[in-house]
């Protein structure tokens, strides 16, 4: 899965906005993403989140899941209204060709969904974490920072 990572505004110090470009903006935006999937679906795993994701995603390059943009880009009003089947009631991405060409992978040896799920959730995890590392950290400086006085108790 992608997610916008050029030019993105975000906050800087002294109230400022700062443009920016790498992975640590896009890797926020799915991690928000996530995390409104799960505030609007309350009771929905992880693993359900992450198909929603993917399965909402836009497609670019080769259909399907390819090495250059995974699933597609994020499409968050997707991922949030859209009707997707639940995994293992078929899926809203792209099915592979009939006769697909030999890949690493196939000759490496099968690889399992258990793993590839292990990994997005990870990941995902992750993201939120820095995430909400981040906003703690801008948090923790903006208090230490703050040029204003205590206020005044008077009796």
């Amino acid at each position: 899965m992608v997610a916008p990572a050029v030019d993105i505004y975000s906050t800087s110090i002294d109230g400022k906005y700062r443009k920016g470009t790498g992975t640590s903006d896009s890797t926020a935006i799915v991690a928000g993403a996530a995390a409104l999937i799960r505030s609007k679906y309350p009771d929905l795993p992880a693993s359900e989140v992450v198909h929603r994701l993917t399965a909402t995603a836009v497609d670019k390059g080769p259909p399907g899941r390819d090495d250059q943009y995974g699933y597609g880009v994020i499409d968050l009003v997707a991922a949030l209204t859209a009707d997707v089947p639940p995994l293992g009631f078929g899926s809203a991405t792209a099915s592979p060709p009939a006769d697909p060409a030999p890949t690493a992978t196939d000759v490496a040896g099968p690889s399992t969904d258990e793993g590839d799920a292990a990994t997005i959730r990870g990941l995902v995890t992750l993201g939120v974490l820095v995430a909400a590392g981040g906003g703690w950290a801008l948090v923790a400086r903006n208090r230490r920072r703050s040029d204003d006085p205590p206020p005044r108790i008077s009796r």
